[in-house]
């Protein structure tokens, strides 16, 4: 063996041992493109790195500055000598670039090249990228010995490529499993749901290697807002509302992962994403129990390299096993809810059952000693005394409707109205019927809570005073204002002369707080009308953004 020989085994010898010790595969792909212009002298090197399409999704270069490069442009896809290497798979030897019928010539501002040398690296069983070589600076030619030596190192680099992925992707899962740990640790220390969310989108954009990570949620309505984000323009984007036919809301709609080559020319891409110069992104549906949860956004900045299908498959581990651990969020604050209502239901039934009662029965009492005093001046304080406890009983039943919301749990004002008439009959005996408009009690949901007490407190009137026969409550619209009516046949009297205890008051103070009005019509032996004028204030739709996301 020649000495020249010798000394290039020995070179390739150490080659390998120096690409064996390096782990981080960025490092190595550089280290395999300088080594290979080294060992076969070529004054100018790259490696690309083949895409799931078969073309070239990253070129790693030596010999020509990072100026020249910006000069030249994009880097090459994979076409002409260099697409020749790619589609046979075999080394490639050349004395003149140009010379070949196969090449494609150079774009502006390239160097000049002319001989060329190249070989393909293969990694577990598979092309991982091409090595290219150009201009031999000892020589016309890269010689048959250059060939070898370069099938050699290839066969070497091919082996460390294969040490580093394997080494990135036990590390990835090491950090999936420390953003999933770190995820779990807020659920059980009680962490806030968006801080929980917050915490899930920071860690997804450094998992995936993006520049921003935004969670779409849908709210009570159905309707998709970006609940959390982090990272470039997460900040505008935070709180505001996606539009049905968006990537984001398709994702959640039909839960399917979507890949985006560049967001900067999708027709459906958002204006804020296209003005922050972002460019690939890819779409995970957060899916638990079989429906979707959310969905969690990635994107890069527009020329950083696009997500692959292996990127998606790793990150819908880590939005899986995040969707679960948010489902224990919502489940343990929704735990804590019911905990809540499950107090206030006994603080009601025993402020029912005690309090009210003592007081009714205290009442009952006084109004029977002022029956015994006649027209003296002591009875009519009694009957002062007997209002004020009237008072204290209606201030009371309205706490307890505070503390028992179940009557509006669905949100429907006239089926919760409904139920007021079908206890109060019950209760009271007083044949009463409820003729209610569906779309004006829906136009009050903001104040529902106010006009059933409104209801409940008329017809305490009625059960207590009118000895009416039949009793109707209706809301209906009239000039623009909701209406509502609760009017008896019992024996009326006159409001001018009636005694603040009677709870009209009451109804009138709610009313003007409302900024409505409440008028009461009654004429001795006639019957009485309570009529409550409300505004209607229709919710306005939720704004548009003016492009999806």
């Amino acid at each position: 063996m020649s000495a020249e020989r010798k000394d290039r085994s020995e070179r390739l010898l150490d080659a390998g041992l120096v690409l064996a010790s390096e782990l981080s595969l960025p490092l190595v792909l550089q280290r395999i493109v300088e080594v290979a212009a080294e060992l076969t002298g070529a004054k100018y090197g790259a490696l690309g790195v083949l895409g799931p399409d078969g073309l070239i999704e990253d070129f790693i270069t030596t010999g020509i500055s990072q100026e020249a490069r910006d000069r030249i442009g994009d880097p090459p896809r994979g076409r002409g000598i260099l697409g020749v290497l790619i589609e046979e798979a075999r080394p490639l030897r050349l004395a003149d670039i140009a010379a070949d019928p196969r090449a494609h010539g150079f774009p502006p501002h390239h160097p000049p090249m002319r001989s060329f040398l190249g070989a393909p690296v293969s990694a577990r069983g598979k092309v991982f990228g091409n090595l290219y070589l150009t201009e031999k600076l000892d020589g016309p030619e890269f010689s048959e010995d250059d060939e070898r030596a370069l099938v050699a190192l290839a066969a070497q680099a091919g082996v460390a490529v294969e040490n580093a992925r394997l080494y990135e992707e036990v590390a990835l899962r090491a950090r999936r499993l420390e953003a999933l740990r770190e995820v779990a640790t807020a659920i059980l220390q009680g962490e806030q749901p968006d801080a929980v969310l917050a915490l899930v989108a920071r860690r997804a954009r450094e998992l995936a290697g993006a520049d921003l990570a935004l969670l779409g949620i849908p709210d009570a309505a159905g309707s998709v807002v970006i609940r959390a984000g982090d990272g470039t323009a997460a900040g505008t984007l935070v709180g505001q509302p996606v539009p049905s036919g968006s990537l984001l809301a398709t994702a959640v709609t039909d839960a399917t992962t979507m890949l985006v080559a560049d967001l900067r020319v999708h027709p459906a891409a958002a204006r804020p994403l296209r003005d922050a110069g972002l460019g690939p992104a890819l779409y995970l549906p957060l899916v638990a129990r079989g429906r979707s949860f959310g969905v969690l956004a990635l994107a890069r900045t527009a020329g950083r390299p696009p997500f692959r299908r292996e990127d998606a498959d790793g990150m819908d581990v880590f939005a899986e096993q995040a969707t679960v651990a948010l489902e224990l969020a919502r489940a343990r604050q929704e735990l804590e809810r019911l905990a809540v209502l499950e107090d206030r239901e006994r603080i009601a039934k025993d402020l029912h059952d005690g309090a009210i009662q003592s007081l009714f029965a205290v009442g009952m009492g006084l109004q029977a000693s002022a029956s015994l005093a006649g027209d003296s001046p002591l009875a009519e304080r009694i009957e002062s005394a007997v209002g004020e406890l009237d008072r204290v009983i209606h201030d009371l039943r309205g706490y307890i409707f505070g503390l028992r919301p179940g009557l509006l749990a669905d949100g429907r004002l006239d089926r919760a109205l409904r139920q007021v008439v079908q206890e109060f009959e019950a209760t009271s005996g007083v044949t009463t019927v409820a003729d209610l408009d569906p779309q004006v009690a829906a136009e009050l949901g903001a104040i529902a809570g106010d006009v059933v007490q409104i209801a409940r407190e008329a017809l305490s009137n009625v059960a207590r005073h009118a000895h009416a026969m039949t009793c109707r409550v209706s809301l209906r619209r009239e000039h623009g204002q909701a209406v509502l009516e609760v009017d008896d046949d019992g024996r009326g009297f006159d409001p001018d002369a009636a005694r603040g205890g009677d709870g009209l008051g009451n109804l009138r103070a709610r009313a003007r707080r409302l900024r409505g009005g409440a008028e009461i019509l009654s004429v001795p032996g006639e019957g009485t009308t309570l009529r409550v004028r409300l505004g209607l204030e229709p919710p306005a739709p939720p704004p548009e953004p003016s492009m999806p996301y």
